[in-house]
This record gives structure tokens, C-alpha cells and sequence, in this order.
């Protein structure tokens, strides 16, 4: 199959493309650099041009309320008109587990219109859900260090591994459409200050954590973002993972 994977390049787009090749598809990377630019819609149609799937794991520059929203729902308007032209037949998501649970943060209801701009395109769907990357735990802990102290909140989550949402992701890009989402999340959860311990004594740097619950870009989140006992789990651990990376 010709596979187009929109965001291509990225931390979960460069494994998508690995991961479909190996199988035998044609994996098309289209991101700007490749000349494709979902928001002016520049480059679509030909990336887009015999294309049985598309993977849209591309993500906004802005994690704020209106460039987000503007992106996403930008973007998805000019892939669906591309898609039609094309004759795509099914449309991959990735999105965010609990992302319609939380009303207060704009770029989780930029991902909700997203979502709903997907349902509402007549194309055939897969949604898959994930929780938050191992790989975001450092960058959130960085932008919460106050000196030697990294301030994070407890909110519970249950972390995966990139290459486990690419899997994932892919495994959906090959099967037939679902219509409806599939949630997927790490083996284990813990309080986001517990994982910044425990990234720190993989990694000592001479940081410690102090829990605050008014802190980074958690502070004030619901308890929603671990999924359910529904969520397919994947078996990566944080602590393992952590001593290859």
C-alpha cells in the first residue's frame, strides 16, 4: 500500500515510516521539508496522489489555545479536501488519552476539534489515543527546574514509550478503518513528581524534586489522564526504558 505518514519526520512520524517500510508499503514522508504544508495545503495533492492511507502525526508549533486550534483544524480541513480528491480511504489520528476530559486547556480542546473535524470528513477512521511519551518526562521536568529544585505536581499518569504509540500506529495504518479510537498507555502509573524521582536517580544531575501542585504544565490538570481499565497496555517500563536511553 502507499502509506503517506503527515509529520513524517518527527519523534513518532520517523518510526512510522521505519516501521511501514519494513513491512513492505510505501511510506511517504510529507512535512514542510519534504514541500508539504498542511496549513496553506501546498504539496497535498501530490503527496496525496494514489495514496490508499494517510497517518496524520503531525503536531502545532504552539501548545497555546488559538494557534493550536487554528492548526489543527486548518490542517485537517485541507488533508480531507486532498483526501477526497484523492481517493483516500482511510485517515489515521493520533490524539491523546483523556484529551476530551479536560475543558480548561486549549490545546487539549484544539486536539478534541481535531478529532472531530476526523469523524465529521467522510473518510474511513482510526483514532489511536496515547498517553504521554517517556520522552516528554525530561523537557516537562526542564521547564519546571527553579535552580536545583524541579517543581512538579502529582497528577497521576501513565507514561509509554514512543516506539510503542508508533507500533501502534502503524499497526492501525495496515488494518482496516475502525471508525472509533483506540486507547493506548504504559505498563504502569505514577505521580508525574514520583517519575521525575525516578528519572533523576537513573540520571543523577544534582536536581531533586519538590512537589507542587501549582507547578508547570500540569498544575490544576484533572485526573483523567491515565485511561481506564479499557486502555490496551503496552509493556515498555519507564525505569527499563530509562536505562537504554
Amino acid at each position: 500500500m502507499k502509506i503517506v505518514v503527515v509529520g513524517g519526520t518527527g519523534l513518532i512520524g520517523s518510526q512510522v515510516v521505519a516501521l511501514l517500510r519494513d513491512r513492505g508499503h510505501e511510506a511517504v514522508v510529507a512535512s514542510p521539508s519534504k514541500g508539504v504544508d498542511t496549513l496553506t495545503g501546498e504539496g497535498l495533492a501530490q503527496a496525496f496522489k494514489g495514496a490508499d492511507v494517510v497517518v496524520d502525526v503531525s503536531n502545532s508549533p504552539s501548545f497555546d489555545a488559538e494557534p493550536a486550534l487554528d492548526f489543527f483544524t486548518r490542517s485537517a480541513q485541507n488533508m480531507f479536501r486532498a483526501e477526497e480528491e484523492a481517493g483516500v480511504r482511510h485517515h489515521v489520528a493520533l490524539s491523546i488519552v483523556g484529551v476530551d476530559q479536560v475543558p480548561d486547556y486549549g490545546y487539549y480542546q484544539a486536539k478534541v476539534a481535531q478529532e472531530e473535524a476526523v469523524r465529521g470528513s467522510g473518510v474511513p477512521y482510526s483514532i489511536v489515543r496515547a498517553t504521554q511519551f517517556f520522552e516528554f518526562i525530561a523537557p516537562v521536568m526542564d521547564m519546571s527546574t527553579e535552580g536545583t529544585e524541579v517543581r512538579l505536581p502529582s497528577l497521576r499518569l501513565r507514561p509509554i514509550a514512543s516506539a510503542d504509540v508508533a507500533a501502534a500506529v502503524a499497526e492501525a495504518a495496515q488494518s482496516e478503518p475502525s471508525n472509533g479510537v483506540r486507547n493506548i498507555a504504559g505498563p504502569e502509573v505514577h505521580g508525574l513528581d514520583r517519575l521525575g524521582e525516578i528519572t533523576l536517580a537513573a540520571k543523577p544531575d544534582g536536581r531533586t524534586v519538590v512537589t507542587d501542585e501549582t507547578a508547570g504544565l500540569f498544575a490544576g490538570m484533572p485526573d483523567v489522564l491515565t485511561g481506564d481499565d479499557t486502555v490496551d497496555v503496552a509493556s515498555t517500563r519507564y525505569e527499563d526504558w530509562l536505562k537504554q536511553h
